[in-house]
């Protein structure tokens, strides 16, 4: 079997770790002859870099690693690049979160003003990273599951539309582990079908191989439970804050009770809720930093200074599978069915065809091919038309410095009340991320 060069951008990610893991888990069918790690912050990713060697030489000698921040030589002849990149990282995060509820508006790293910060920072990274995958290996496919994943979806759109970049979030893996075990069955027995954006859509069927519908007994116990099960095996969804958004799922589902919904649609169907139940002093981001933050850096140090991972390593990302599933469908053309984010080309009938959806597509070695989900409610295309304009003018913002379109879509957000409000966030996001954003006239 073919064995596959792979480089990971975002090298000093806490995720990182998991994710090799993951890889090591799964080489009887990814084989791997070389893994690099690529970051621009060199300090941060030696921490992980030199922890992961260890654990590479006790578990998987034969593969050639390293990791740099000279593009050059972490992205000359590889197969794959996965994308993980945060730009400004967990101190910018802290401020995407704090500065819109000090106006009393969501505070999230995605949704709302957070993500509409979080994406004009990451844009331009974005873009860097692909030109440069493109020079030093024209045929890698990059694999990113950067977030904000919808407005960087948008972006690579437009201003890389013929790149070989595959645009997937975790989270409806995540839900769908979630209504396995609701089900008592595994993910893989489940096929589904979902329309909507990025942390904002909708399931409509959920089967098993044999064509059996369960939608109406998980729906029955998201009206009572939300997505809270008594089996916790996602290790990246467990926090308290993410068990109360789990929960929060059966209001969701109360707004429309014939499909499930994304958890992340709270953010935009109860922002009062939300915000009357977030602490301005310390956000999900600090929760990360003293939680997973200190967790992962603690262990890649005690396995630097023990020089082995015998007594100390790091977990499986398990929710990082869809990975290898993504990775293993390009390699191998196995049209593995799953939910991407996909220029929509009459993907949803009754909606715009170049809006970035997320909808199950089967992927085989040339991308992904979205399956037709066919028309879709009132309702849910009006949502859903509001907050993909308000992705686009994000990224128009970003390409033409323009201040107007940025407050435009600050105002189009579902979180945000007035323009007033929306001026107001905008001109403390400007000042909190003079370094990162383009300048806007």
């Amino acid at each position: 079997m073919r064995e596959f060069s792979i480089v990971i951008a975002g090298g000093g990610s806490t995720y990182t770790p998991g994710i090799v893991m993951m890889l090591l888990d799964n080489l009887d069918r990814f084989p791997i002859k070389t893994l690099k790690l690529y970051d621009n912050d060199a300090e941060r990713q030696a921490i992980l870099g030199k922890a992961i060697e260890i654990v590479l030489k006790e578990q998987a000698p034969q593969i050639e690693y390293l990791y740099t921040t000279d593009p050059e030589q972490a992205f000359t002849d590889v197969d794959f690049c996965f994308a993980h990149i945060r730009t400004g990282k967990y101190k910018m995060r802290e401020l995407d979160e704090k500065i819109p509820l000090k106006h009393g508006v969501v505070g999230q790293e995605t949704c709302g003003p957070g993500g509409i910060a979080y994406g004009m920072r990451s844009i331009g990274d974005m873009i860097e990273l692909i030109d440069i995958m493109e020079k030093y290996s024209p045929h890698c496919w990059m694999l990113n599951y950067s977030n904000p994943a919808a407005i960087v979806a948008e972006a690579c759109r437009v201003l890389r539309p013929n790149s070989k970049v595959l645009n997937i979030c975790d989270m409806p893996v995540g839900t769908l582990r979630r209504m396995s075990q609701i089900v008592g069955l595994t993910p893989k027995d489940l096929e589904v079908r979902y329309f909507g954006l990025n942390h904002f859509g909708w399931w409509t069927s959920v089967k098993d191989k044999a064509g059996n519908e369960y939608l109406p007994q998980i729906r029955d116990y998201v009206a009572e439970h939300g997505y809270l099960t008594q089996i916790e095996v996602d290790t990246q969804h467990m926090d308290q804050s993410w068990q109360e958004t789990h929960r929060k799922a059966k209001d969701l589902l109360a707004v429309d009770p014939r499909f499930l919904p994304n958890t992340y649609l709270k953010y935009y169907f109860y922002p009062d809720y939300v915000v009357e139940h977030s602490n301005p002093e310390y956000t999900r981001a600090n929760e990360v930093m003293d939680g997973r933050e200190k967790e992962i850096f603690s262990t890649a140090k005690r396995i630097i200074e023990q020089g082995t991972s015998k007594d100390s390593t790091f977990l499986i990302g398990s929710h990082a599978t869809f990975i290898v599933d993504l990775a293993c469908a390009i390699a191998f053309n196995t049209h593995e069915r799953m939910i991407m984010i996909v220029e929509n080309n009459g993907a949803i009938a009754n909606f715009d065809d170049d809006a970035m959806v997320e909808v199950p597509c089967i992927v085989g070695s040339d991308g992904p091919e979205p399956l037709a989900q066919g028309k879709i409610p009132e309702f849910q295309r009006a949502l859903m038309y509001q907050q993909v304009t308000v992705e686009k003018l994000v990224v128009q913002a970003y390409i033409e410095g323009s201040y107007q379109k940025l407050w435009q879509a600050l105002t189009l957000s579902k979180t945000v009340p007035s323009a007033k409000v929306a001026k107001e966030i905008l001109d403390d996001l400007i000042e909190a991320n003079k370094e990162y954003w383009p300048e806007l006239k």
